[in-house]
């Protein structure tokens, strides 16, 4: 099916109404090619009141088309105008635009007037406007003596202006001598006129330059007025003769300064009328004076104000409403009100209308015995009249034409032939105006042409509509038709929009509808077709936006605007701040998808836009970006209601830098007593702005504020004017009072003084009074002057005292004190603690008890009591008695017994005691004496084994160095351990306490031995100390040994044994991680310490027990030195701590590992190694 120019009515979708907008005006715009035979049209002309520049040469503009190319003519006042008579003007070749040259001789003002350009060829005539040219105008002021105006304060005034009449109207505005513009309020103001009104002066008006200046535009120039000097005086300068001799002229008005209601300046009377064009600003004016100032209100009779139209100007003393219409008359009505009452003023506005198009005429085209219509409609106010002029001759007189019948605004036009073609002007006027329009009938037969460009590229994003352009003449008016592909298909009419004047249009283009479009145009006299060509490209997405950002001033702040889009098509990323472009400054930097603001200023607040641009599609995102800071700080304080012992202080907050203030800090500061000391005094809601203030007596104030918002605290504000409030007795008395005596015959009373701020006044002293408890004395007091302390003398010893210190000044005395008890000064004590016994716990530990002393004797505060005790002899060992080191315990409090631990066993001590107060301490008691039990020794100093021998081992020790008694005898275990590291069966010595040395005989040739040692005293045996040997190897066996060793047959059995017990340690290591069980308890308990494991009575074997001080194991390399030297912290180990560590793990060679190189504390078991490696010797031995 053909789609075809269906014209139809279609209610459209809101989207679509710049669309429309946009194809009516192409409709409109549709013209006759230039190179057919058409009537003249006006393509531009000067305005109607066309106001010239008198210094520069005058161009009158006419331009117009047509074929044949038109020729020109003017008219100048109505007769023709010959313009090659005048030397001055000439006329644009091609063009009929004139220009004057009045720049180099001749005036202005001799080209005034009204001029009419006149545009024809064969076809027919158009005409411009009629144009009045006039030349712009800039009068000086005439001269005029202006006498001072000299006022009371609180008069009325207005200030003329007055300015000349110029062309086109000046502007107006009032300066000083300084060119500054002066400043205006509610209370001065500048009229419409220009008049400068004063609805009650003050005496800052006083001033000699009130200048009126006139600018005009057009010439660029300025004029001023006359100076006017305005002197404002009080009532109380004027006495009766100066106001006598005044002359009217010298004295403006004679009311009296008084308040008094508003009356209208301007305009006079009740009511006033206001004529108004349509289209035009209507501003109505309203100016009061009174005293206070008047406040202006405006309202509509029978009617609201409308909305968005509605302006005040003028601080409210100017309506405007912008775009007047008729429905805008009626009457409206100003209300002047102050305090002593009101008066109002009604205008009643007209609106006008000069003439408007409601269907102004069109060009109109049409082939031989067409009929056609021009339609020609205006409205206004009154109601235009219509003429019609053909060819710019009125219709009446113009040559007839029997095709063309006139009937009001329409001419109607049937079975046109070629002759009928003309230029028809329709002119609208009434006494506002006139509107003048041509329009064309053009009678051609012409075949069907395409005006737009063949094979044209359309590209369209996906899902927006697509517009296909067929421009297309011809007369009659051609039909068009559609086609997509090459195969001609018919596009439906349910899918595409086809409209008048040739454009197809695709309500939601997608990805299907890219091809080829072929447009045809057909009439009766021929058809023409042209292709184009659409492309689909995917729309462009921001898929990350900018988000809102809240910073903090000085900081850095980045943006963040990811864009897709179609890859065929260009992007263009551009950032916006406020829709403007960013700030041409460093601190702000575009990297590909990012913007990035340093150092953010408070300027830099507002909206930051993304703007992602193709040459098909744009999209935006934008993000606020808030700056946030501490607040500025309030200023304006203002202290208000000032009281004795209060005052109201007031501010204004600073900016709070877009984060609200949560509250305020008030701060204050004593200039009498504590200058640049500022002291908290409150805090308040950030709502408020004024806090009432509680102050104390005779302090001369200041205020400060800062304001607190969520991120920090402002700087103060600056400090308000001081308030020195009056005198008054002190509030308060001093604190921490106390009475403490330094010497034994004294008592010294001391306290707090009380601030400048606590003092209420000058001349701050103190009485202190005492009274000696339970005594029969009065009251003793004395007045000092304001220090902290007082000595009385001549007190008895710790006698208990009554004290209260009182604070007075030039005013009166505080409140009566409170009394706090105090005490004379303190003396030693006087008597010892009695009956001291000592009662020995154990070997270490001793307890003392003693009977306390009288209270009396103590003479002071019982502090508690010392005990001092020293050993007057330790054994055999002799001190220097000259250099007895003594030790202190101190019991606090009224106690009776102590305990005395960590003494020395088996020693002799002396000690004493004695009480102590505050002054020191009293006698000592006599020394009691008392012996500690013995103890149990330390183990042996050393342990060496020298001189081995095949069968024997020499040891040599030291003895204990703490006995801690007298030594009874050593005991010696030892036993044999094999190659496999088991132990023997274990041997024990008891050797008297007088040895040192002590050789064992009979032992096994080449074997190892281990050996526990320690001594013994009556309390029970003490720690011990352990040691290796090994004896000496005979000669013969090694070598026959070391042959055996380098035998090949022995090295291969050697390997063999040695791969076979890797093999076992690998089973041995997966059972283990599996959770099986390892046979290691044998070991253990063969392995258990001999000192502390009995034997059992049926096997011989030892039960469990844990040595509590052996249970290290033996290092690796801690085997016996060379010389068998070993000190007792190297040898604290034994081979029960290798059966009982958690090392229980084999070596290669199958032996246990951890039994000479573990410690006392459990190690992972890959910290652990073997001993040193057996040497061949010991290897065969383990092997046979």
């Amino acid at each position: 099916m053909q789609l075809k120019i269906m014209p139809k009515k279609k209610r459209l979708p809101a989207g679509r109404v710049a669309l429309i907008l946009f194809l009516c005006q192409m409709i409109s715009a549709l013209e006759v090619p230039l190179d057919l035979v058409q009537p003249p049209t006006i393509t531009q002309q000067s305005p109607k009141d066309y106001i010239i520049d008198p210094r520069e040469n005058i161009v009158i503009q006419c331009e117009a088309k047509g074929k044949p190319p038109p020729s020109f003519s003017w008219t100048r006042n109505g007769t023709h105008f010959d313009i090659d008579k005048d030397p001055l003007v000439t006329m644009k070749p091609g063009s009929g635009t004139l220009t004057i040259n009045i720049m180099s001789e001749g005036k202005a003002e001799t080209y005034e007037g009204v001029y009419q350009c006149t545009a024809r060829n064969e076809r027919g005539a158009a005409i411009s406007n009629n144009i009045v040219v006039r030349p712009s105008r800039s009068p000086l002021w005439t001269k005029e003596k202006l006498e001072p105006i000299t006022l009371r304060n609180g008069q009325s005034l207005v200030l003329p202006c007055r300015p000349p009449l110029g062309l086109p109207p000046p502007i107006i505005f009032w300066m000083d001598n300084s060119f500054q513009r002066l400043p205006q309020s509610e209370r001065v103001s500048q009229g419409l006129n220009g008049d400068l009104y004063f609805s009650n002066v003050l005496p800052e008006d006083t001033r000699e330059d009130y200048i009126c200046y006139a600018r005009f535009n057009h010439t660029q120039t300025i004029q001023q007025k006359q100076p006017i000097s305005v002197k404002v005086i009080s009532v109380d300068e004027l006495n009766d003769t100066i106001a006598a001799n005044l002359s009217d002229t010298e004295f403006y008005s004679a009311k009296p300064n008084r308040e008094r209601p508003p009356t209208f300046l301007t305009p006079e009377g009740n009511t006033s009328n206001k004529e108004e064009l349509r289209g035009n600003v209507l501003s109505l004016e309203c100016i009061a004076e009174g005293l206070p100032t008047p406040v202006i209100y405006w309202i509509k009779e029978d009617g609201t104000l409308p909305t968005n139209r509605t302006f005040y100007r003028n601080f409210k003393k100017t309506l405007q409403i912008i775009q007047v219409s008729e429905a805008d008359s009626g009457n409206y009505q100003c209300i002047a009100k102050n305090a002593l009452g009101a008066i109002h003023h009604t205008i009643s506005v007209t609106v006008k209308a000069a003439p408007y198009w409601i269907l102004a005429p069109q060009n109109l085209v049409l082939s031989p015995g067409e009929d056609g219509s021009l339609i020609c409609r205006a409205n206004g106010n009154p109601k235009p009249r219509i003429s019609w002029l053909s060819n710019g001759v009125p219709i009446e007189i113009a040559p007839d034409d029997p095709s063309r019948k006139i009937d009001g605004d329409t001419i109607i036009f049937s079975n046109v032939q070629e002759r009928s073609s003309a230029v028809y002007q329709c002119n609208a006027s009434n006494e506002y105006g006139y509107l003048l329009a041509n329009a064309f009938v053009n009678v051609l037969a012409e075949p069907p042409r395409i005006l737009t460009s063949a094979n044209t590229l359309y590209q369209v994003i996906a899902n927006r509509p697509a517009l296909l352009d067929c421009a297309f003449f011809g007369s009659p008016l051609p039909t068009i038709e559609w086609f997509k592909g090459a195969k001609g298909s018919a596009l439906r009419d349910d899918i595409y929009v086809l409209h008048e004047n040739g454009t197809l249009e695709i309500p939601v283009a997608q990805k299907d509808s890219t091809g080829t479009y072929t447009c045809v145009a057909r009439n009766k006299l021929g058809m023409a077709k042209n292709e184009v060509h659409l492309e689909i490209k995917d729309p462009t997405r921001i898929i990350k936006q900018p988000e809102y950002a809240v910073v903090q001033r000085g900081s850095t702040v980045s943006f963040e605007c990811k864009v897709k889009h179609d890859h065929t098509l260009t992007l263009t990323i551009t950032w916006l701040k406020d829709n403007g472009e960013l700030p041409s400054n460093g601190r702000f930097t575009v990297d590909k998808d990012h913007l990035e603001v340093a150092d953010v200023r408070d300027s830099d607040g507002g909206a930051y836009t993304c703007v992602a641009n193709t040459t098909l599609d744009m999209v935006s995102a934008s993000a606020v970006l808030s700056v946030v800071d501490v607040p500025n700080p309030p200023f304006d304080l203002e202290l208000t209601d000032q009281l004795d012992k209060s005052v109201q202080l007031s501010w204004t907050p600073g900016d709070d830098n877009n984060s609200p203030i949560t509250k305020f800090i008030i701060e204050y500061e004593d200039a009498m007593h504590e200058a640049g000391l500022w002291h908290h005094q409150t805090e308040v809601s950030g709502m408020q702005t004024t806090a009432q203030l509680k102050l104390s007596p005779y302090v001369n104030y200041s205020f400060r504020v800062m304001a607190v918002n969520s991120l920090g605290r402002s700087l103060p504000s600056e400090p308000s004017e001081q308030y020195l409030t009056k005198a008054a007795e002190p509030d308060t008395n001093p604190t921490a009072v106390e009475g403490l005596g330094s010497e034994p015959d004294n008592l010294v009373i001391t306290w707090k003084p009380l601030n400048g701020f606590e003092s209420n006044g000058p001349g701050l002293q103190y009485k202190v009074s005492w009274l000696q408890k339970d005594g029969d004395d009065e009251w003793a007091s004395v007045v000092v002057a304001n220090v902290s302390k007082y000595i009385v003398s001549g007190t008895p010893t710790f006698v208990p005292y009554l004290i209260k210190v009182q604070a007075l000044n030039d005013v009166g005395f505080a409140p009566e004190p409170a009394v706090v008890m105090g005490h004379s000064g303190e003396d030693l004590p006087m008597v010892a603690p009695g009956n001291v016994r000592v009662n020995v716990v154990n070997s270490t530990l001793a307890e003392v008890h003693w009977d306390p002393v009288p209270l009396k004797s103590i003479r002071g505060h019982l502090q508690g009591y010392r005990i001092y005790y020293w050993k007057a002899q330790e054994g055999s060992l002799k001190r220097n008695r000259r250099h007895i080191e003594k030790k202190i315990l101190t019991f606090q409090g009224n106690k009776t017994h102590g305990m005395l631990p960590g003494l020395e066993p088996f020693s002799h001590y002396a000690l004493n005691v004695r009480v102590v107060n505050g002054k020191g301490e009293g006698p000592a008691s006599p020394d009691r004496v008392f012996n500690t039990p013995e103890g149990v020794p330390s183990a042996p100093s050393s342990l060496k084994i020298i001189n081995p021998t095949l069968d024997s081992l020499t040891l040599e020790w030291d003895p204990p160095s703490r006995p801690n008694g007298i030594l009874t005898e050593y005991t010696l275990k030892y036993q044999p351990i094999n190659s496999t590291h088991e132990l023997g069966p274990l041997v024990d010595l008891k050797i008297p306490a007088n040895k040192t040395r002590w050789t064992l005989k009979n032992l096994n040739f080449s074997t190892r031995y281990k050996f526990y040692f320690y001594a013994q005293t009556a309390a029970g045996s003490g720690s011990q100390i352990t040691e290796e040997a090994v004896t000496t190897v005979d000669e013969a066996m090694a070598s026959r040994q070391v042959d055996i060793a380098t035998q090949g047959w022995f090295i291969g059995l050697m390997c063999a044994v040695a791969l076979l017990i890797l093999i076992l340690l690998i089973v041995c290591f997966i059972r283990r991680n599996k959770g099986g069980k390892y046979p290691v308890k044998e070991k253990e308990d063969a392995h258990a310490d001999p000192e502390i494991q009995p034997m059992k009575e049926d096997d011989g074997t030892f039960g469990e027990y844990s040595d509590a001080e052996d249970h290290k194991p033996l290092k690796k390399g801690s085997r016996t030195p060379s010389d068998r030297t070993v000190k007792k912290e190297d040898s604290d180990d034994s081979l029960v701590d290798y059966g009982e560590g958690v090392n229980g793990q084999f070596n290669e060679d199958g032996s246990f590992i951890g039994q000479y190189s573990g410690k006392k504390e459990k190690e992972p078991a890959e910290g652990n190694e073997s001993s040193e490696a057996p040497s061949p010797v010991n290897a065969m031995n383990s092997f046979v």
